[in-house]
């Protein structure tokens, strides 16, 4: 009966094994009924694969009512640049390398800091912290769902992930 029931036992612990390990990425299941898109950047000092080119950022800044574009750089995941808007004084601002919305430095944020953090954690990021608003865009760190660090600047109206980059 050992004889029988050993096999059984050693073919049933190795299917367990086999069984507990993660399935690959392609073999997920996709059954999800709504799915969420975040465009990422990685901070470098070029912009991402996909992003605006620097005129179409120039056209954005020009569609949001600014005027003289000055110091355009692409920097810290986002371009940026001060600009002459309607009343005539110079504004910072923080345009989306891939979206290319226009974040003004000096105004409001839509969303307080609970919301950023609830709507980064629904966003799959974890441990978030240092969540702090500046130059039109919130900025956090946090851990994403594979556990690795990482810094992200957040759109201040509705809490997508404008720009991440790794510690």
């Amino acid at each position: 009966m050992i004889k029988r029931v050993l096999p059984l036992v050693i073919g049933l612990s190795m299917t367990a094994a086999a069984f507990a390990q993660d399935m690959p990425a392609t073999a997920r299941s996709t059954s999800a009924t709504q799915t969420t898109t975040t465009t990422v950047t990685t901070w470098t000092s070029q912009p991402p694969t996909g992003a605006l080119t620097e005129d179409a950022i120039k056209t954005s800044i020009a569609n949001a009512g600014y005027k003289e574009v000055k110091g355009l750089a692409f920097k810290d995941g986002v371009w940026r640049s001060e600009a002459r808007g309607g009343n005539k004084k110079w504004v910072k601002l923080a345009v989306g390398p891939v979206n290319g919305k226009v974040y003004p430095a000096d105004a409001p944020s839509r969303l307080n800091e609970n919301e950023v953090n609830a709507q980064l954690a629904s966003a799959g990021f974890q441990n978030v912290k240092h969540v702090k608003f500046e130059e039109g865009l919130w900025s956090a760190d946090a851990k994403t769902a594979r556990g690795s660090d990482v810094n992200l600047l957040v759109d201040p109206t509705d809490g997508s992930v404008v720009a991440r980059s790794r510690d």
